[in-house]
This record gives C-alpha cells, sequence and structure tokens, in this order.
C-alpha cells in the first residue's frame, strides 16, 4: 500500500534478482549502481518504470482501485506494516512509477504524490506539527501557501511564523520558539522571484534540530536540487513546471532521508509521531521500521489514510509525460525568459524587472550560485501607473493568456494582487514582494520574437 516500489532504501536492493529492461541482462545491484550514475535527462525518461521482457515500452495505466488478495491473513499483515498495495487512495502502481521517477530526479529516498501542490504542502507540515506547535515560513511565498499557514493552519492551533527571505542567520535563530518544529521556503518565490539562501537558512533550521521543507516548484530538480544545498523535504506542485501542459493537477513531497529524527527526538523531544509506536497503526514505529524513509511513510500511512487526498492513475500518467520533456522545456523557458527580460528593461512603460538570471538582479549572486542553469520562465514586473496600468497591460495582451496559472508550455500572464494574492493583506503584500503594479509573466515555449511582439502592443495600450 505505501507503494514500497518508491523506497529505494526497503525494497531496491532486495537480493541480487535478475531483470530484463533496456539495462539488458543484469543483476538489481548492477542496475542500482547504473541508476546512480545516469544523467538527469536519462532520468526524467528511463526512472520509475522498468518494462520487462514483453511488457509495453510505455508505462501503462493502473485505473483500479482495488487488489486482490488470496488470505485474510495476507490482508492482515498489511495492515500491521505497510508494504504493499491495499488501496488506491494511498497507493497506486502507475503513480508508484512516477514517484520513483520524481524522488530519483531530486535525489531522495521515496516520494508520494498528492491530489494537488496545496496538499503537498499541507501535509509536509502535518506530517511533523500538530496543535500547540509552530513552524518558521519565509514571508516570500505563494500567496495561497501564506493563506494556507497564517490563516487556515492557525484554526487547527499551528502557529506559522513568518521571517523575511533575505534575513540572515541570527535573525532567523532569534524567530525559533520552543515549539517549532520546521522551517519552510520556496527556492524561487512565486511571484516575487526572490532566491531562497539554503545554506542559511539550513544552518539555522538544523541548529535547532528541525528539517528544513523547500517548495522546488518553479526551479524544478532541472536548475536546482535542494537536497545538495542542505534541504530535508521537498515539496512541488507537479500542475507547473513539472506537467507543463495544464492537463492536471497534482503535487508531490520528496523525503531526502537525511535528516536525523531519532536525534531530534532525543535532543528536544519532538517527533515523537516518527520515533515512538503509532497507536493509529498498530504500534508501528516508522524510523525502526523504515530507516531513512520513515518521514514519507509515515505521511502516507497517517495522512494519505485519513485524508486521501491521492491522485488518479490517469492524472499521474499525463504527469510522467511532461517529465520526460522537462529537461529540454526548462532550458527554453530560460533561455526565452533571459531574452524578455532584458526586452523589457528597455522599455519606459515598466518600472522594473526583476529576473534572477538578470546580471543586475538584486538576487544574482543567489542565483549563480543555486541555480547556475537558469532561473525558469518566470520574469516579474513592476508596470508604471501602478495598478491600473498594470491591468491594461494584462487585459491588452493576446498571444499571452491571462490565466490563474503560471509555468505552462503557453505563455500566460497574472495580476497577483487582484488574483493568487488578493486575500492578502497590505502588509503580507509587502511582506512577499507584491505591490498593484506586479505582473507575473510566465515565458511559454513560442518564439521569442512572438512574444515580444505581443508585449509590445500591450505596453503601447499603457
Amino acid at each position: 500500500m505505501c507503494a514500497a516500489g518508491n523506497f529505494a532504501l526497503t525494497r531496491s536492493l532486495r537480493g541480487t534478482r535478475t531483470t530484463k529492461n533496456f539495462f539488458g541482462s543484469c543483476n538489481f545491484l548492477q542496475k542500482f549502481l547504473w541508476e546512480q550514475i545516469m544523467k538527469i535527462e536519462t532520468k526524467c525518461l528511463h526512472s520509475g518504470y522498468e518494462p520487462k521482457n514483453g511488457e509495453p515500452c510505455v508505462m501503462p495505466i493502473v485505473q483500479s482501485t482495488t487488489y486482490k488478495f488470496d488470505s485474510c491473513d495476507h490482508v492482515a499483515a498489511l495492515f500491521d506494516k505497510p508494504t504493499e498495495y491495499i488501496y488506491s487512495r494511498m497507493a497506486n502502481p502507475t503513480c508508484d512509477a512516477v514517484e520513483k521517477k520524481i524522488a530519483d530526479l531530486e535525489g531522495g529516498v521515496a516520494s508520494m504524490l498528492t491530489s494537488s501542490g496545496q496538499a503537498a504542502s499541507l501535509l509536509s507540515i502535518l506530517n511533523l506539527c500538530s496543535a500547540g506547535d509552530s513552524f518558521i515560513a519565509s514571508s516570500a511565498i505563494y500567496g495561497g501557501s501564506t493563506n494556507l499557514f497564517c490563516f487556515t493552519l492557525k484554526k487547527l492551533g499551528i502557529e506559522c511564523i513568518q521571517v523575511s527571505a533575505g534575513a540572515d542567520y541570527d535573525t532567523i535563530l532569534k524567530a525559533f520558539k520552543p515549539n517549532t518544529k520546521a522551517v519552510f521556503g520556496e527556492t524561487l518565490a512565486n511571484p516575487s522571484l526572490a532566491v531562497f539562501d539554503f545554506e542559511t537558512w539550513a544552518k539555522a533550521a538544523h541548529a535547532r534540530n528541525v528539517p528544513l521543507i523547500i517548495d522546488n516548484t518553479f526551479a524544478t530538480p532541472i536548475l536546482c536540487r535542494p537536497f545538495e544545498w542542505g534541504a530535508d523535504i521537498v515539496v512541488h506542485s507537479t500542475t507547473k513546471y513539472m506537467d507543463g501542459h495544464a492537463v492536471q493537477c497534482g503535487g508531490v513531497i520528496v523525503d531526502g532521508g537525511g535528516f536525523d529524527w531519532e536525534a531530534a527526538h532525543k535532543a528536544n523531544g519532538f517527533f515523537a509521531d516518527l520515533c515512538e509506536p503509532d497507536p493509529s497503526y498498530h504500534g508501528l514505529t516508522y524510523t525502526k521500521e523504515f530507516g531513512k524513509a520513515a518521514y514519507i511513510i509515515k505521511a502516507r500511512t497517517q495522512l494519505m489514510r485519513d485524508f486521501g487526498c491521492y491522485p488518479s492513475a490517469h492524472s499521474a500518467f499525463l504527469l510522467n509525460l511532461g517529465l520526460e520533456t522537462m529537461p529540454l522545456r526548462m532550458r527554453q523557458y530560460c533561455k526565452n525568459a533571459l531574452v524578455l527580460a532584458e526586452h523589457f528593461q528597455k522599455s519606459d512603460k515598466i518600472a522594473s524587472v526583476t529576473y534572477p538570471a538578470l546580471s543586475g538582479d538584486a538576487n544574482h549572486a543567489l542565483a549563480k550560485k543555486y541555480l547556475p542553469e537558469g532561473t525558469s520562465g518566470v520574469i516579474a514586473l513592476g508596470i508604471k501607473g501602478g495598478r491600473a496600468a498594470a491591468v491594461r497591460f494584462v487585459d491588452s495582451l493576446s498571444l499571452a493568456t491571462d490565466e490563474v496559472h503560471v509555468a505552462d508550455i503557453r505563455t500566460c500572464v497574472l495580476h497577483p494582487a487582484s488574483s493568487t494574492h488578493r486575500q492578502l493583506t497590505d502588509e503580507q503584500l509587502t511582506a512577499a514582494g507584491i505591490d498593484g503594479g506586479l505582473v507575473r509573466f510566465s515565458c511559454g515555449l513560442e518564439n521569442v520574437e512572438d512574444i515580444i511582439a505581443d508585449v509590445d502592443r500591450a505596453l503601447s495600450a499603457v
């Protein structure tokens, strides 16, 4: 049920059985070692699903909610220790293949798909925090996440402590309370594009024996792999660049497998749900049974069991198609966006252009360090004339679509203060780096000259 197939540490090295797939005839250990040296472009195509002799090359859709068992004893054993599929509310073979692929791309030990990016963010926190706990989040994050963290979770008794994205180490440490159990940030903030200083925030989190959770949606593992910079948990809205075609809503949580839950439990008493017997699952102790994959197994066994926010097999299939072309798309998005950002800088209608790949951008130094391959296709624009002018610009575009979406294969645009961040107070908007004149411009894969022509026509109306 827990899709033991994506437990890299609980199944992948079990024995030395022979497999026949694109590796040819080789033993399992040899295959495992080969996977470790594959480049990310190859992993996007081949990780996760391993067709055997005579099986389809394209990952099949297992459109079934249920699985057959030969005995009550077999079922009972799975409810004592989850190691197989039980019910597709919690795990499914098609979803499992995609989970393995994403875990491999990020360099984690295992992952779990969710029905949306918002669900992934929610479960990543609920897996660590209960009523009476707190966590720290960068103030420069997606408006929907801010609403979830600061309003909805507050109703559940969980406090979100917001800290400026540019805070130094000492400032972050001062924000901790005795009940603070996690730190949350975004690689590239939506929509301000602030670049997260991984090393500073990871150092602060680990000094207090809590994990660092990173939303890597805008960067994807093609541009940044947060585990390499000290992150412990990674989440994505797979609706965005991972999909790329706007055909499925989804999210994912990836467990890096590097955080020592037992040590943290001994140090401050935190994470008892991971390190002590779970009364909701027959006394299962996740750290003892699943080692480095304890966090993600707990998330599936407890939270996915109870909340059921799991995607359909068909949605996972569509997501996989996007993952296969992600390296090609991400590089072209970055190329188009840099050309367009430089073009925006020449316009007297534009007050500011925020794109970290630009040499003069305030986040350029951090981008060179953490995102040397590019900073996505998203540009933050400040339109002269404020809110009214920004709205005229957006409404005057024709090729670029005004839609509540970002990171699509087609160019799209949004006025955050009127939409995704509409629920925030003026103070929260300022903290998130948003004002009425801000426009989020997401470059697609059209010919960049066509995008520029559309932009110029719209700017003439401002």
